[in-house]
């Protein structure tokens, strides 16, 4: 009877750790490719290039975005890393699969050069989120200055 008991308990290890090696069925791996719920901001560009200006001039871009995740999208506020850069941006829910947008307003005066201003978008998604412009601010011409 021993030698019975001590048979089927063999038999059953051996056959758990056969299942073991096998990994996980169909059915297991199912919710490991399902997309994670929530809110998701994809915007259609993250970084716009004004090209050339002239120190003192205004521009302005709007970036625009979808919510490709599964519950509304939020933005909570839009971070700017100057006062020469004023933002504005979709204040009410944005639904999933609808468009949203993020305006930068850039004003140029008292400075010169390349320039690469960052707005960080905080929203109900858990990162922040980051949008660039870009310009070169050229001076302006001394008779320019003298008209005014």
């Amino acid at each position: 009877m021993k030698k019975l008991i001590l048979s089927f308990a063999m038999a059953a290890l051996v056959a758990g750790g056969a299942v073991a090696q096998q990994g996980p069925t169909k059915q297991s791996a199912a919710p490991q490719a399902q997309a994670k719920s929530g809110p998701a901001i994809t915007f259609d560009s993250t970084e716009h290039n004004f090209g050339e200006i002239t120190q003192g001039d205004v521009v302005e871009h709007t970036f625009t975005f979808t919510n490709t995740g599964t519950q509304p999208l939020i933005i909570d506020r839009v971070d700017v890393t100057c006062g020469c850069t004023s933002p504005d941006w979709t204040k009410e829910a944005v639904m999933p699969g609808k468009t949203g947008f993020v305006k930068a307003k850039y004003n140029s005066a008292g400075r010169m050069g390349q320039q690469k201003k960052a707005i960080t978008i905080h929203s109900n998604t858990g990162e922040p989120t980051y949008v660039y412009i870009v310009t070169n601010i050229n001076e302006k011409p001394a008779s320019a200055a003298k008209a005014q």
